[in-house]
């Protein structure tokens, strides 16, 4: 049983793998990495957001977050502020550059990932989407098993 679960964990990585390479072709032709993209992305169309609020909504470790977001303010496209409720805390948004970039980056790099999934039904879509719901709700729930009281060890 376990090396049936290990095809599949390599297989979907393989697929997420293949996907940032074929993804990645259109993201880095205009000067982006992946993360860079992926907050630009995420920021776009919205006022802006905390770091925490950043790190929950990208596919960004909270140990690169900084480091990304610090890059793309080099570039002028992002502004980070103080938060006026948490002076620990940063607000991130993008600047008139990085809307600029997000304006004519996103739809690019969407049309070019909407390409590999040209031939799916919808039935294909909603198997596809219910088998990545049903691992997704196992493994949060095997993390929260996990970490609860009654399942670590005693001393």
């Amino acid at each position: 049983m376990g090396e049936r679960y290990l095809k599949s964990v390599r297989l979907l990585a393989e697929c997420m793998q293949g996907f940032e390479r074929f993804s990645g072709e259109s993201v880095r032709q205009h000067g982006l990495t992946h993360a860079q993209f992926d907050i630009i992305a995420t920021l776009g169309n919205t006022p802006g957001m905390s770091y925490k609020e950043l790190g929950e909504r990208t596919l960004i470790t909270k140990g690169t977050l900084t480091g990304v977001i610090e890059r793309l303010e080099q570039k002028g496209l992002v502004l980070r502020e103080r938060s006026s409720e948490d002076k620990r805390s940063f607000f991130v948004r993008l600047t008139p550059a990085g809307d600029a970039v997000f304006c004519d980056v996103f739809p690019q790099v969407v049309a070019h990932g909407k390409q590999l999934f040209s031939a799916y039904s919808e039935a294909e879509f909603d198997a596809l989407n219910g088998a990545l719901r049903l691992l997704r709700e196992r493994i949060a729930a095997g993390s929260q098993s996990l970490s609860s009281p009654t399942n670590k060890e005693l001393p």
